[in-house]
């Protein structure tokens, strides 16, 4: 199996706000069950591993992805101790999925944590009001700072740009993950974005033009597959210089290996894939959820070969560029270089 590396993103954390503004490449983590249907901490513990490898600058635990509402309350702690765990020897950024105090305050003391995922209120549309003033009052009461969570298709509740702008002047309140499409509101707050706040991208087949836009980075599922891949889409639109011909052919790929991956409810194709890449016990899914068809999980797997494919291009072109800077064919190797 082909698996670029690369250096982990370049996009981290500001300086200024070390530990709480989520940036780059955040892989939400899916939770891996055994053939007996009970929770695989060495899988999971091993998946952490292995994106942070590829070179994603931080973890979500616990988010939708990861079917929390399917869990007990001793394996949603378990599934958070594994990600404190690696996040913390690893130095990685760790969100956790929290959208109410009483989940907020059960990550008092965990010094892993950058920060909290939470949800805009769901089902009861409460209007923008009533979600900024909630999501103020979580915020006031939570032990860490909170990235909010803004997916009008599951919660029905939209927020326009100046809401999300009130949202961004809160204390407390450090981004905003944006599962929307690069819409009018996306384009109102990068426009004009506050100091020290960041936009992470939330739908996985837009994270290019939200890129484009100058979202800092993205909570994508999709990046358990071909990682360093969209590491390298960070990378290529992070200022001063834009690499505009990778951003381009590489977003496209990235765009249909995403849209592959949400063919059925996530995380079902997503876990379909890693199974059948070997790298968890069993594709399951608890339901509501139902496992994928194997035909969306072979058009994803179609979709992640031709992403590594253009990688090992990528790998190739980058080793005889290098190769032709110190003036020799096969110059790096001839001087030992790795």
């Amino acid at each position: 199996m082909l698996r670029a590396r690369y250096p982990r993103s370049t996009l981290r954390l500001d300086s200024a706000q070390a530990g709480t503004v989520p940036t780059g490449v955040l892989v939400p983590l899916v939770t891996p069950f055994a053939a007996d249907g009970s929770v695989d901490l060495d899988a999971l513990g091993s998946l952490a591993h292995d994106v942070l490898d590829d070179g994603a600058s931080g973890l979500v635990a616990l988010g939708t992805t990861a079917e929390p509402a399917s869990l007990t309350a001793d394996e949603q702690r378990a599934v958070l101790d594994v990600a404190c765990r690696v996040a913390g020897a690893r130095g990685a950024t760790l969100l956790v999925g929290a959208s109410t105090t009483d989940a907020l305050d059960a990550l008092r003391g965990r010094t892993a944590v950058a920060a909290a995922l939470t949800l805009v209120p769901p089902f009861v549309r409460a209007g923008e009001a009533g979600a900024v003033a909630h999501l103020t009052a979580l915020a006031a009461a939570s032990p860490v700072p909170v990235v909010v969570y803004h997916v009008p298709h599951r919660t029905g509740q939209e927020l326009g740009g100046d809401a999300l702008r009130r949202l961004a002047r809160v204390d407390g309140i450090v981004g905003v993950k944006l599962s929307t499409a690069a819409d009018p509101a996306a384009v109102a707050l990068l426009g004009d974005l506050p100091d020290l706040f960041h936009v992470l991208a939330g739908d996985d087949a837009v994270l290019a033009p939200m890129l484009a836009l100058g979202a800092s980075g993205g909570v994508l599922a999709s990046a358990h597959l071909g990682t360093a891949a969209f590491v390298r889409l960070v990378d290529a639109w992070s200022a001063p210089r834009v690499d505009l011909a990778t951003a381009r052919d590489l977003g496209a790929r990235l765009a249909r290996l995403s849209a592959a991956c949400f063919a059925e409810p996530n995380p079902a194709v997503v876990k379909g894939v890693l199974h059948a890449r070997g790298r968890i016990p069993t594709p399951s899914v608890r339901l509501p959820l139902l496992p994928a068809s194997t035909a969306s999980v072979d058009a994803a797997l179609a979709a992640l070969d031709a992403v590594e494919a253009d990688a090992g291009e990528a790998d190739a072109i980058d080793a005889g560029a290098a190769d032709r800077a110190l003036g020799t064919p096969g110059g790096r190797r001839a001087l030992g270089a790795p």
